[in-house]
């Protein structure tokens, strides 16, 4: 159903070209993130407390700093081990198995739409912990994006280049050394997939209600806090789903961004500035860049951001952060969607204490 051969060669062609760099600039780009990766390791394990089991804290994991390419590459991959279930699921549904024609036509359109998507974010990511392509897992730098937005920011490059490994460090820290937390992943997205309603009027009145929300985007009168094309995946059951799955990445992604401010001027002197330049940078550059964030679901990952940020610093600082690792002991221990939202209710179901801080 999808050519993702066709989908990574789209990516390709459609993908901005990186910033004007000279071999030696590259050469040392590439250098300075691996070294920086390396520096993050030991800053994100003496902050969180977390131990990954067997690690050598002398010799961190590597890193893979890739460009826009390998990013795609390394994506595809991930993106066809996740919606494999899906995608099984969709053909055993068929009425028919299509024709040979349809069979080609119809993976190479969806191989283009996939495409599209993967080049307009292939500008935009400067680091992943990519968990789905392997067993393992594998840290991602894009060394031209890095260099893009440092320029474009006007941040010291040394200091934002440990500053975005200490986020991306912290979400490998977070999969290696809490070892049930890529299964419940996997688990949910399964649990999703089966949600999924795949009678054909449901799925109109879906893609209507979509359409109708991208209209409204548009305009410039839609809901800020609608969910883009997610609205296509909306049963109750599914949302029952998505909102454990929300409250989990809002975590994962509100714990990185609490420890790359938390190590402080000590570690990042220019910290300040680069979270309040970095900041703007997430809201878009144009009126296209965001209505494009917005259609790829891209506002709520910031909100995931700003959300969980203020979780995890809310609970740090009524239990401290061993409290807070009480977050990992099990799937029942995890916060649920609205507990994000109010992290002393988190506090007194998992501690027995009422916190006096407020959220």
């Amino acid at each position: 159903m999808v050519d993702w051969d066709f989908a990574a060669a789209t990516a390709r062609r459609l993908m901005r070209p990186g910033p004007e760099v000279t071999r030696s600039e590259a050469d040392a780009a590439v250098d300075s993130l691996r070294r920086a990766a390396a520096e993050a390791d030991g800053h994100v394990r003496r902050l969180t407390g977390l131990v990954v089991p067997g690690a050598d804290p002398d010799s961190p994991p590597p890193v893979s700093v890739v460009d826009r390419p390998g990013w795609v590459d390394a994506n595809t991959a991930g993106l066809s081990t996740l919606m494999g279930p899906l995608i099984t699921r969709l053909e055993e549904q068929r009425p028919a198995p299509p024709g040979r024609f349809a069979l080609t036509v119809g993976s190479r359109v969806t191989g283009l739409q996939a495409g599209a998507v993967l080049a307009f974010l292939s500008g935009r990511v400067l680091g992943q912990f990519e968990i789905f392509a392997s067993a393992e897992g594998r840290l991602l730098l894009v060394a031209p994006n890095v260099v893009e937005a440092e320029r474009n920011l006007g941040v010291d490059p040394g200091d934002f280049r440990l500053w975005v490994c200490l986020h991306e460090v912290t979400h490998r820290v977070q999969f290696t050394a809490v070892p049930w937390l890529r299964g419940h992943l996997h688990e949910e997205i399964a649990r999703l997939v089966e949600a999924i309603d795949l009678d054909p009027e449901a799925l109109r009145e879906s893609l209507s209600n979509a359409v109708r929300e991208l209209g409204s985007m548009v305009r410039g009168t839609g809901d800020r806090n609608a969910p883009g094309l997610f609205a296509l995946v909306q049963s109750s059951a599914q949302r029952a789903v998505l909102d454990r799955l929300t409250g989990v990445m809002s975590l994962l992604e509100g714990h990185a961004e609490h420890v790359m401010d938390a190590v402080g001027p000590e570690v990042v002197p220019s910290v300040e500035r680069i979270r309040e330049r970095f900041t703007g940078r997430r809201r878009g550059s144009g009126p296209l860049d965001r209505l494009l964030r917005r259609l790829l679901g891209l506002d709520l990952k910031m909100r995931q951001y700003a959300d969980g940020r203020a979780f995890v610093s809310t609970v740090v600082s009524a239990v401290g952060m061993d409290g807070f690792n009480a977050v990992w002991t099990s799937p029942q221990t995890l916060p649920s969607r609205a507990e994000i939202a109010a992290p002393a209710d988190w506090v007194e179901r998992v501690h027995g204490i009422r916190p006096a801080v407020s959220a």
